[in-house]
């Protein structure tokens, strides 16, 4: 997973130097982006094929691909972020996890810019660059940060951010530099690294299992500010 992921942020960082020029054009780089998406799943599916030849996957832009090995599912996210990378904003990843028979079982968020590579396996802990991560430990609210990528949508009680990368945002919890996250209707390959991630770090995050995979209401966060997040959004 490390290396498919190294190997396709080299086209990412390459494309993105080129789109920060296609900024000024007046074509400007929609149609170039959606091309790097493509560009850098092709390369994903690729490089994870050579090792685990018969395992399926599940991606963003080409959907299900059934392989032999049905119990073992690669899921893709070539670019989470993507409105950021177009705009020129550094702040968008790879995503890559891997499901055997519903579960998720390791998870690896990649940003390319900053050279953060966050991942985790099943039982074994979450980490950065080798580093063990745990989740933040605050237990007062009005000293927590969360994040959502629900737009213009107000929370009155909760300190928030809007970084338009779901991915990160969970690795952000998964490292403690964010204490929540949650979002209504997002797609498995949005969050399927990350809530492994809070969960190995020693976060809580509601079971993703119970909902379609495209139409996910994710509650992630420390154990320890958990219950007061969830007492904030019973209605949203």
């Amino acid at each position: 997973m490390i290396k498919a992921a190294e190997k396709a942020s080299k086209s990412v960082i390459r494309d993105f130097g080129e789109v920060e020029k296609l900024q000024v054009s007046k074509k400007g780089p929609r149609d170039f982006v959606t091309k790097t998406d493509k560009h850098v799943e092709k390369i994903l599916i690729e490089e994870l094929s050579k090792t685990k030849k018969n395992y399926s996957f599940l991606s963003e832009e080409v959907g299900s691909i059934k392989n032999k090995d049905k119990d073992n599912i690669w899921i893709i996210d070539p670019i989470d972020g993507t409105t950021n990378f177009l705009h020129g904003i550094p702040h968008f990843a790879i995503c890559v996890a891997l499901e055997y028979k519903k579960e998720i079982i390791s998870g690896l968020i990649y940003d390319p810019i900053k050279d953060e590579m966050f991942y985790a396996e099943k039982n074994k802990g979450a980490y950065l660059n080798n580093q063990r991560l745990r989740v933040s430990n605050k237990n007062l609210i009005d000293e927590c940060l969360f994040s959502s990528n629900h737009e213009g949508v107000k929370f009155s009680n909760l300190n928030m951010r809007y970084s338009g990368c779901s991915a990160l945002d969970l690795a952000y919890v998964a490292s403690g530099r964010l204490d929540g996250f949650f979002h209504n209707k997002i797609n498995i390959w949005d969050v399927a690294a990350g809530a492994l991630l809070v969960e190995e770090a020693g976060g809580v995050v509601n079971d993703l299992d119970k909902f379609e995979q495209n139409n996910i209401d994710i509650r992630a966060s420390s154990s320890a500010i958990n219950g007061k997040m969830l007492e904030n959004l019973k209605n949203f």
